[in-house]
């Protein structure tokens, strides 16, 4: 289980690093092996390679009417595998995507992450704040 937030900074080649606290972590479960992909709420997500790969079976077996979606999923997915130094390249693609510039947040958010441009996440979380809250987490007591 992930969590937590990291600001990291993104280079000018679009490489960016895993925060040094969930590699170990990383290593241990998928080899350093991680999958990102567009999310529809205008981040990335990156997965561990088998949650990835469980979650990719789930779509293929969707019947045809989420074909638009499965495709939007699965034609942005990319295979990373993580540096020496737990950097990896993000498509110039998914970059203009995500509208990621060299500011970013790296989220654990369970078993997987969400990679947000910092002011993209910034606007995304006071629209969050700015809305009622679910019942099904007004329940959780908070």
């Amino acid at each position: 289980m992930f969590q937590g937030t990291s600001v990291l900074a993104m280079d000018a080649k679009g490489r960016t690093a895993v925060p040094t606290r969930f590699r170990e972590a990383l290593a241990a479960q998928c080899g350093s092996q991680l999958t990102l992909v567009k999310s529809p709420e205008g981040c990335l997500k990156l997965y561990p390679q088998p949650i990835w790969l469980e979650l990719r079976a789930r779509l293929l077996a969707l019947p045809q009417d989420a074909a638009a979606w499965r495709r939007f999923l699965l034609g942005s997915a990319q295979d990373i595998e993580l540096d020496g130094a737990g950097r990896f390249l993000i498509a110039p693609e998914l970059r203009s995507f995500a509208k990621l510039q060299r500011d970013l947040k790296f989220m654990g958010v369970g078993s997987h992450f969400e990679l947000w441009d910092a002011q993209v996440h910034a606007d995304h979380e006071a629209a969050t704040m700015a809305s009622p809250m679910p019942a099904s987490i007004a329940e959780l007591n908070f």
